[in-house]
């Protein structure tokens, strides 16, 4: 057996286990994303999971269009607005349906409901730095 250094080891997120099941699907990626971690399907940013400790976004935001916060809280009642970020919807991990909760909206993405995902924004492209003048 290897023993590898500590500095080497990668911490397996907490909310892991809640992805994994989209991962079979051809368009899932998952990106680092402030501190968190962002899951895209078929091009859309979905969920977004943050597991740091002592942080107002420890949980999963669902990443929905405002036009369908209603119909998805009105079906889950423990989301609410992000009260940082409120156009996304925030399930707080502290709450005493959060696994079950988050598992419903995993199946939801997994079978591409259409409340669930928003286009990311398009990355604006850096200017060019101007051409050196020198020779004047």
């Amino acid at each position: 057996m290897r023993d590898f250094p500590a500095s080497r080891i990668k911490k397996i997120h907490s909310h892991a286990w809640l992805w994994e099941p989209l991962e079979n699907d051809p368009s899932f990626f998952l990106r680092p994303m402030f501190g968190g971690r962002a899951v895209y399907v078929a091009g859309r940013l979905v969920l977004f999971f943050i597991a740091r400790s002592g942080d107002c976004w420890r949980g999963v935001c669902v990443c929905a269009e405002r036009a369908q916060h209603a119909a998805l809280m009105d079906e889950f009642p423990e989301l609410a607005p992000h009260s940082v970020l409120n156009k996304w919807l925030y399930l707080p991990e502290s709450h005493n349906r959060f696994e079950p909760v988050a598992a419903r909206l995993v199946e939801l993405v997994r079978r591409r409901d259409p409340r669930i995902g928003v286009l990311p924004q398009a990355k604006h492209e850096k200017k060019a730095a101007p051409a050196s003048r020198r020779g004047r």
